[in-house]
Formats: structure tokens, C-alpha cells, sequence
């Protein structure tokens, strides 16, 4: 791997930032600049320390971002995912035909790689070279407490950075000092996934106690506490016990560095489940203690409510979150917009939901589509059909009587919109149909994180803030009921903490409906992972998940060959309820993991490639 190029040119950005702000075209900052200050100079000024400190935070992953920002690009930090997977098609941007004709090494899009590393090795400047800065007179000034707080800062950004390349890519060079652009030996070989792992694992258990165990202030939400080094830690270790990244993809098993022979992918390890249950029982314990709870709308409890004030603010469910948002605007661009029908006031329509997911949200009894008797495709309710208080009579009995996440995620023809009595529609004639070249392809929109109080009329409001959430306590209540599973199947905390989620979502709990799944490993592994595609949909963890557990080529996970929706062809609208398939998506094994950038592989002797690429 060489870390030339690109890590040299946001260095001179850095260097230049004293005067100027970087901003998303800093590769373009021109040579001459760099002459104007030394490194002497940046770490010799408080202004610019800070300047450089808060530059560091630009990798925080975003996950708002789903197709493109106002910008028009997305890449491997925002969140693309969800429409790489089985949860989403995109009808426009990088992924419109990425699904269906797959990529290669030489092209895939949305890596990583080149915008982790440089500021990775920023975060190894910062910790190599900055200082305490007396104050002389009224001059601003860095103490030895603020200097702290920042290395701790910096040196957990560090760590979070190399998780993330270790997320997408598995193992990956450890870069834990700072590379100089004119040495002669650029070019680094894979540590191994147990390497990575430790590293990652040390950093964080020393930086989790240097860090300021939860942020209240609004000015820095965006801080890295000793919760989100624990939500990291334990994620590492689910990554680090799942089946992808220990033992389970055996062509990896036969990777070796070309230098000196090193596999970089372990064996089995069945006492990496146990460290995840560590890890996952660490943060569970921290946020019991008063730090994080589900959250839970005020007054009665209202589930949809919930759900949906839960994405709109922040509050004590989420451990993290990126403050930047690319919502957008509705009179103008961004994803809100794309999530807003056609028929609605400038809205584009063009994030569909796959017939897939929509299959798996549960019904109002809290069972599956394939158990629950109150489910059928045929007809349309009349007057008592749904007890969900959510649909209109007269709509197709696919989607009555279904779960409050389904409602609160995805927006279905004959459904009104929240703003007064319009029925959406997506049939032939309807105005979000498939007449324009952007359209959505499965006859379904996302519905979830959309703020219902913007709209492009009048005096509403364009666009409307909310955080782009990096982790929340759901989400790790799921993770430690997996790892439990995988340690202690017997332990009733399993479906204890499955429950509480599904609880707050308004539907049964598994240890009353399901009582007989208790003790059986694989019935409690499946109806965990169910609850994670439903709990986290469109999230951006899903394709992650498959991936990790290698069931994309199964029933549960599947993520090649025909995917459905409704037939958007479909004259007259009877018609339109008919499971259609959209498209055949590509699935190979060799896309368990990310390639290495095809031109880091190119111009290195070390650097060995993922299997099968």
C-alpha cells in the first residue's frame, strides 16, 4: 500500500489551514501555499492546533446520505448501503445499476480506503506534534487538560478509522505513526485480522477512560465518550467472532502477504464469541447505569411516535451520532426529496423499498407474514379488516394488520399522506409511476427518517434537521442477545433483550408468543437477525450483517437473483398488485469483502488482494 499521493495533499491542506478552511475540494490546493507555513508553525498556534484537531472528525460515517448529497457524491463514509442491499433500490446515482450489474476490482465505488488513511495518519501528526501552548497574555492558549482531551480525542478517531477499514475491507495495515511522504518505503503489506483486532481493542480500552462518558451540550454531541468507544469495541468483536472474519470464508483462509508468507485470515476461533459477549455486556452495563435507554415518545406510550421522534432529535437512545446532514431540501435537493412522492410538491420518488423487506417487517401479532393468520394477499380491507389504525379502507390486505415499524419505514400505494387526505399511488396514471426515467422500481418509497413537518408550499419549512445516527442502543440490545446466543443459548437474557426492542416497537414479546424457541441456538439465531433487519432497516448495517454471518447466498440473507415489487406496468390498476420482478441483482462470493482499491494493488509489491477479486 502507498500512502503517497493522496495523504500528502491534505497534509499541505492543513498546513494552509490557518488561513483557510478545507473543505471537500482541498485536493486542489495548490503547491505554492505550503511554502507559507512549517508544521512547526501550525502546532505552534492554538487556533490552528484545533483547526487541525477538528479536521480529524471529517471520517465519521454519515448515514443520511443514501444516494447523493447536494453535492452529488457518495462514498464509502455515508451511507450507500442501504441501497446495496436487499432493503433499497436506487433509481438514480452510482447505484441504479450497481445491483444489477455489479462491479469489479478496478471500479468498485465506494471505498474507503483513500479517505481513511490520510487522516489517519492526520490523527498520528496531531499525536506526534501537538503540545501544550502557555498563555501569554490575553493570547489563546492550550493547557495540559485540553491537550489531553484532544490526543484522547484524536487518538480514538484513530481507532474508529482503522475499524472502519477493517468493516469493509477485513484486515488491513496497521498505521499507528505518522508516514512520511519522502521516505523511500511507502509501501505496506496486511497486518492480520487478529493484529488489527488487537490493536483496534487496546486502543480503545485505553482511550475509553480518557473520554468524557456521555456529551450533554448541544455544541459537542458529536464528541467521541466513552460510550462510543464501547459501542466500538463491541462491534469489533462481533465482526471478530462472526463467521466472515473468523474461519468461515475458506478461500480467504489460504491468503498469504507476498513478502513473507503471513495468512492474514485465522482459523476458528470459538473464544472470540465470548470476548464479543464481553464487550457487548460492557456497553449494556454502562448504558444501564443511567447513560442510554430506548427511547420512548412522552405521555402514553405510542409506539409510532417513537419510532418516529427517535430519528427526528437527539436523545438518550443514541450513542452517536454525525452532526452533518444531507436531508436536504425539498425545494431543492438531498434525500428528503427523493423520498417524497412525485404527486407531493416537488418530491422525485426515487428510493424504492424491495418487495423483500417489506416481506419481513412482522405483523401486528408480532409473528411473520408466513405464520401469522392475519395475513393475506388477496383483496382489500373493508370497514374492521385492520386493527393497526394505519391504512384506509379499500387497501390491499398485503399491508393491514402489519407492525408499526412497517408504517413508520415504508410508504405503500393507497396509503395517505401525512399531510392532509391525498392517497399515494403508484400505478400507471398516478403520477408516481414509471413514465419518468426516475421512478420507484418496486411501486414502494421509504418512508422512514422523513420529517413530516417540511413541505415545499407556503410557510413550511424547506428542510429539517436531524442527526445522522452512527450507533444507538437498539441496535446493541440485538448485538448482545447474538453473542449470548453464541456463548450460553440456555440464558434467558436472550429473548429478555430481543424483547425490550420489540416491546417498544408495539408488538409481542418472543418469551410470550414464541415461548418454545427459548434454549434452541439456531430458532433464537434466526429470530434475532430477523429483528435486526426489521429494528435497523435502511440503517446501513444490513449489508454488513449478511455479510458477516455469509448467509447472502440463502434464503434469509439472499442477495443475488430476482428481486420484487408491485407491476409498475401494470393497465388497468388491478394490475399493479402483482409481485413483479424489477431486476436480477449480482451476487458473487468474492463480495463477502470489499476489493483493495484495484490501483493500491497495482503500484505495491506488499499489498495482496481479497479472495476471489
Amino acid at each position: 500500500m502507498k500512502l503517497y499521493n493522496k495523504i500528502h495533499v491534505v497534509v499541505l491542506c492543513l498546513l494552509v489551514a490557518i488561513t483557510t478552511s478545507c473543505t471537500n475540494d482541498y485536493l486542489d490546493v495548490s503547491d505554492e501555499l505550503v511554502e507559507e507555513v512549517t508544521m512547526e508553525q501550525v502546532f505552534s498556534r492554538p487556533a490552528s492546533v484545533r483547526q487541525f484537531h477538528r479536521n480529524i472528525f471529517t471520517g465519521i460515517t454519515n448515514s443520511s446520505n443514501m444516494i447523493f448529497g447536494t453535492d452529488y457524491q457518495i462514498n464509502g463514509l455515508d451511507n450507500p448501503w442501504a441501497g446495496a442491499t436487499d432493503e433499497l433500490k436506487m433509481a438514480q446515482g452510482p447505484l441504479r445499476n450497481l445491483t444489477s450489474n455489479g462491479f469489479n476490482a478496478g471500479n468498485a465505488p465506494f471505498h474507503r480506503w483513500n479517505l481513511l488513511y490520510p487522516l489517519i495518519r492526520q490523527a498520528n501528526l496531531f499525536l506526534e506534534n501537538a503540545k501544550v501552548i502557555p498563555q501569554s497574555g490575553s493570547a489563546d492558549y492550550i493547557d495540559e487538560d485540553q491537550l489531553s482531551k484532544l490526543k484522547a480525542q484524536a487518538r480514538f478517531l484513530r481507532a474508529y478509522y482503522h475499524y472502519l477499514l477493517f468493516e469493509l475491507y477485513g484486515p488491513i495495515p496497521i498505521m499507528a505513526t505518522a508516514v512520511d511522504p519522502s521516505s523511500a518505503d511507502l509501501d505496506f503489506s496486511r497486518n492480520s485480522v487478529d493484529e488489527v483486532i488487537s490493536f483496534i481493542d487496546a486502543e480503545l480500552i485505553e482511550v475509553a477512560g480518557e473520554l468524557n462518558d456521555k456529551e450533554t451540550s448541544d455544541a459537542f454531541l458529536a464528541l467521541p465518550t466513552k460510550g462510543v468507544a464501547l459501542a466500538v469495541k463491541a462491534k469489533l468483536w462481533m465482526y471478530a467472532a462472526s463467521p466472515l472474519l473468523n474461519g468461515g470464508y475458506v478461500e480467504a483462509l489460504a491468503i498469504e502477504n507476498p513478502e513473507d508468507g503471513k495468512k492474514i485470515f485465522p482459523a476458528f476461533d470459538n473464544t472470540k464469541w465470548q470476548k464479543a459477549l464481553n464487550a457487548t455486556k460492557e456497553l449494556i452495563d454502562f448504558a444501564e447505569n443511567g447513560n442510554y435507554e430506548l427511547y420512548r415518545n412522552s405521555g402514553v406510550f405510542d409506539p409510532h411516535a417513537s419510532l418516529y421522534e427517535l430519528f427526528n432529535q437527539y436523545n438518550d437512545e443514541i450513542i452517536w451520532a454525525n452532526p452533518n446532514s444531507d436531508w436536504g431540501s425539498l425545494s431543492y435537493d438531498g434525500t428528503d426529496r427523493r423520498l417524497t412522492p412525485r404527486s407531493e410538491r416537488s418530491g422525485f420518488a426515487s428510493i424504492a423499498v424491495t418487495q423483500e423487506l417489506v416481506d419481513d417487517f412482522f405483523m401486528l401479532d408480532g409473528l411473520p407474514i408466513n405464520e401469522s393468520p392475519t395475513y393475506t394477499e388477496n383483496g382489500f380491507s373493508v370497514d374492521g379488516d385492520d386493527q393497526s389504525g394505519q391504512t384506509s379502507v379499500g387497501t390491499y390486505k398485503m399491508w393491514i394488520n402489519r407492525e408499526p415499524r412497517f408504517y413508520q419505514t415504508v410508504m405503500f400505494h393507497g396509503r395517505k399522506w401525512h399531510y392532509g387526505n391525498n392517497l399515494i399511488k403508484f400505478n400507471k396514471g398516478s403520477g408516481n409511476d414509471n413514465s419518468s426515467e426516475n421512478y420507484p422500481w418496486s411501486g414502494y418509497l421509504l418512508y422512514k427518517r422523513l420529517d413530516k413537518t417540511i413541505r415545499n408550499e407556503g410557510s413550511f419549512p424547506r428542510s429539517k434537521y436531524r442527526p445522522s445516527i452512527v450507533f444507538r442502543l437498539a441496535e446493541f440490545y440485538l448485538l448482545y442477545a447474538e453473542a449470548l446466543n453464541e456463548v450460553n443459548p440456555s440464558d434467558s437474557k436472550i429473548l429478555e433483550y430481543v424483547d425490550k426492542v420489540r416491546e417498544r416497537a408495539g408488538i409481542p414479546k418472543l418469551s410470550v408468543i414464541k415461548s418454545e424457541i427459548q434454549g434452541n441456538q439456531q430458532a433464537q439465531r434466526l429470530a434475532i437477525r430477523k429483528e435486526m433487519r426489521v429494528e435497523l432497516a435502511t440503517e446501513g448495517q444490513r449489508y454488513f450483517d449478511v455479510r458477516r454471518w455469509m448467509i447472502a447466498d440463502q434464503p434469509e440473507g439472499n442477495q443475488g437473483g430476482p428481486f420484487y415489487g408491485m407491476n409498475m406496468n401494470g393497465l388497468p390498476e388491478s394490475e399493479f398488485f402483482e409481485r413483479t420482478t424489477y431486476e436480477n441483482r449480482v451476487w458473487d462470493k468474492r463480495m463477502y469483502l470489499y476489493p483493495i482499491p484495484l490501483v493500491e494493488i497495482q503500484k505495491s509489491t506488499k499489498l495482496i488482494q481479497n479472495p476471489l477479486w
